[in-house]
């Protein structure tokens, strides 16, 4: 029997609380037969893609009609997570890809969306807009906008504000400082999982990791505002 063409979505959840979702554009109606798992594919923002076997989510076909070379889906079983599935954005997908996490875990959306808005705008010593914008000018904005707190403007005046925290104690929205060029020179907000978001001198607004070599070296320690 000739390979038919058709589009299905099949979304579940494994492993407690982990979604995973997938896409899949062909499927050979015998290996469906031979009760065969075919590999899903999804592909979305930036080349980031989740791959997965077909485990627990199956497909079920009520009596699939033939129609130019299409089929007809009239049943698609097992959706019971879907409520949840569609609490979760393409956004949470992307940055839960991009730090090893959980997409459950990217739960607070307008730090995130505030991410995107400025991620890659490039850096420049005093600038505080989308034509550059410097790491302690960054943080400031993160936490006015996001959490509510008027900061100073220097990440220097930043520590000094801030109550001293240690890095196995950091939680989403706490200050990272670090020495690049002696004393306080560098600052960014802490999103969890070691990661951090800041305005660096090479690469702009990005997210890079604690366990990196050069940050996990120049790291001094974390620091929390009084809300």
């Amino acid at each position: 029997m000739k390979n038919l063409l058709f589009v299905a979505v099949t979304i579940g959840i494994f492993s407690g609380t982990s979604i995973i979702a997938s896409a899949q554009t062909s499927v050979n109606l015998e290996s469906m037969a031979n009760k065969s798992k075919p590999k899903i594919f999804l592909k979305f923002i930036e080349n980031i893609e989740i791959t997965s076997e077909k485990k627990s989510a199956d497909l079920s076909v009520d009596k699939p009609l033939e129609s130019n070379g299409a089929v007809e889906i009239s049943k698609i079983s097992n959706f019971s997570s879907m409520a949840s599935i569609e609490k979760c954005s393409v956004l949470q997908f992307k940055y839960a890809q991009l730090m090893d996490r959980e997409v459950e875990a990217i739960s607070n959306i307008e730090l995130f969306d505030l991410i995107d808005e400025w991620w890659a705008t490039s850096y420049r010593y005093g600038g505080t807009d989308k034509d550059g914008i410097d790491c302690s000018a960054f943080s400031a904005k993160v936490l006015a906008s996001v959490y509510g707190c008027n900061m100073p403007r220097t990440a220097i005046e930043q520590y000094k504000l801030s109550e001293k925290i240690l890095k196995e104690n950091l939680v989403e929205g706490d200050l990272v400082f670090f020495n690049t060029k002696g004393g306080v020179s560098h600052v960014g907000v802490y999103l969890g999982n070691n990661y951090f978001v800041h305005s660096s001198v090479k690469n702009g607004v990005t997210i890079n990791s604690l366990t990196d070599d050069y940050y996990g070296r120049k790291f001094i320690g974390g620091g929390r505002i009084v809300k």
